[in-house]
């Protein structure tokens, strides 16, 4: 995965924005889609626990700015017809695979660098688990929506951190850190959420902390 790209970012969120009428929660959408696409992501991976819907637009979005792939898991035939037919014509983006994420995840599809996954999915933990011990070389983000839906935000560990968008947002990096051209070591990123005292709208900003210089006696 490669350095931020706010360009990358932009640009996708305002394709999901053009999406939003064929999605119910365009600010989740919204805000998946330029994760993925301000990280570059070019394998992107999403587990759904039924059809594919706004979250595999979200994707959908970003790979088209990032030039990437986008594989949606799904449990079987039924659900791959209602999928498609819920993705309409944007379908064709979509690697569509019949199958158990977890064990698709640690054997098929390693070098996703971009996970999505459902948090009341029945096997949330061992879908993380499955991409935290496979073994990575490269760095890669797992993200977990409907976090407040199931409370898996109360048992992440402190390399997740819980972004209050839609139903709760659980951002989890794993392994080494992206690397940039410029060869500087890389910044710790924060999540900063701002909400409109006005009109109640949530503003989230990616903040880079600034290095430090180093001072020789």
């Amino acid at each position: 995965m490669a350095c931020w790209s706010a360009e990358n970012a932009t640009k996708a969120y305002l394709r999901t924005l053009k999406m939003e009428k064929m999605v119910k929660e365009p600010d989740v959408a919204e805000f998946i889609s330029a994760l993925a696409a301000g990280n570059n992501a070019q394998l992107m991976v999403v587990a759904c626990p039924a059809t594919a819907g706004n979250t595999t637009f979200a994707l959908v979005a970003a790979a088209q700015q990032t030039s990437g792939r986008v594989v949606c898991i799904v449990n079987g035939p039924e659900e791959l017809r209602l999928s498609k037919k819920t993705l309409g014509l944007n379908s064709s983006l979509v690697e569509f695979v019949i199958g158990e994420a977890q064990t698709l995840l640690s054997n098929d599809y390693k070098e996703a660098d971009f996970v999505l996954v459902d948090c009341t999915i029945m096997n949330y933990d061992g879908i993380l688990s499955a991409v935290q011990t496979s073994d990575l070389q490269h760095s890669a983000i797992v993200l977990g929506y409907n976090a407040f839906c199931k409370e898996s935000w109360r048992c992440s560990s402190s390399k997740t951190q819980l972004l209050p968008i839609g139903e709760g947002l659980l951002v989890t990096r794993i392994g080494g850190a992206p690397k940039c051209g410029s060869g500087r070591g890389g910044r710790k990123t924060n999540w900063v959420v701002k909400v409109d005292k006005w009109t109640g709208e949530e503003h989230v900003f990616r903040v880079r902390s600034p290095q430090r210089k180093r001072i020789q006696a």
